[in-house]
């Protein structure tokens, strides 16, 4: 009885820790909702919300008729691949970095709001790091491309990522963090936070029609600017590489706001099947090995490791900032 139950129990457990609602079946099996008063009970507790956005956002799909298993059947698969594979290498990627750079911060910062204050701006730092390279060196793009390979945008896009893309952001933000002060405790709760609201600026037009968010738009970035940051429209690309605060893309000049005469296409530029898993995880990595095979000499092989998406050894650069500067100049003529 109990294995033929197991693939069941597995399945409840999956579906039980998607949908964060653990902690609430605790507290109502205990009949005790005292956890509600600790940071971790709390966490715990709105861990529904976004889970429950995600099915809110699929059924007025359906009503709407606009819905397209396909957005989600790569993204799923994905979902469950990484769930092996990627969850405990995070981690202990995490553990690692606080281990080794933490004797060598330049001060310990506490729980303070003004602690806080600074060790978000720090965060967003790092997050700007990690997530500016990505998309500016071909290797690392391979890890980000499976993120912005969907051509829709609702919050399931937040869990289409290459496995060893979450432990090589969090190696990034977790050593600059560490390095500049950021103390442990005080990190778990802005990477809670942030982890939060990157899932939720994922949100589409099904859930959130205008994405601005009113005056918030001036202030931080939201699913408007998210929404920019997956478009593949030459305006658009590689901006808005910030997470919730834009302080760091008004710094670099990549902050771009969404204009309503040019609607995101979203997707990446390389022609993909669309639905296929192998080509939707796999396909830039074997874009750029077949590019490695083909270069000649090792200067050429090694460059493409290194250099930005749509770089060529021949010099016909097709890369981001090349179609983003065409463009500009079009319209400035």
């Amino acid at each position: 009885m109990h294995a033929i139950l197991a693939p069941f129990t597995v399945i409840a457990h999956e579906l039980i820790g998607f949908f964060g609602i653990r902690s609430w079946l605790d507290m109502m099996a205990h009949h005790d909702y005292s956890p509600l008063r600790t940071y971790k009970g709390f966490t715990g507790a709105i861990g529904p919300v976004l889970p429950v956005l995600l099915v809110v956002e699929i059924v007025r799909a359906l009503f709407r008729k606009s819905f397209k298993g396909r957005d989600y059947k790569v993204i799923f698969i994905t979902y469950v691949l990484n769930r092996v594979l990627g969850t405990f290498i995070s981690i202990a990627a995490f553990a690692f970095c606080v281990g080794l750079f933490t004797p060598y911060a330049i001060f310990q910062s506490r729980i303070t709001w003004y602690w806080f204050l600074y060790g978000y701006v720090v965060w967003e730092f790092g997050h700007f790091i990690y997530h500016y390279l990505a998309h500016k060196v071909r290797l690392l793009w391979c890890l980000h491309s499976t993120h912005h390979a969907p051509e829709t945008m609702n919050l399931f896009v937040s869990h289409a990522h290459f496995f060893l893309e979450a432990p090589y952001a969090d190696v990034v933000r977790t050593s600059v963090c560490i390095l500049l002060g950021v103390s442990p405790p005080l990190l778990l709760i802005i990477m809670f936070i942030d982890g939060t609201w990157g899932m939720f600026i994922h949100a589409g037009e099904h859930l959130i029609r205008d994405g601005r968010l009113g005056i918030l738009n001036r202030v931080i970035l939201t699913p408007s600017h998210h929404r920019v940051h997956h478009a593949r429209n030459p305006l658009y690309i590689d901006t808005n590489f910030c997470n919730l605060l834009n302080i760091w893309d008004r710094v670099f000049g990549t902050l771009q706001d969404q204009r309503p005469e040019t609607l995101p296409e979203y997707g990446i530029t390389r022609p993909w099947h669309v639905g296929n898993f192998w080509d939707f995880y796999f396909g830039e990595l074997v874009a750029l090995g077949r590019d490695v095979k083909r270069a000649p000499g090792l200067r050429n092989k090694f460059a493409y490791l290194v250099m930005p998406p749509g770089w060529s050894h021949t010099g016909n650069h097709k890369t981001a900032s090349a179609a983003r500067a065409a463009f500009l100049a079009g319209k400035s003529q």
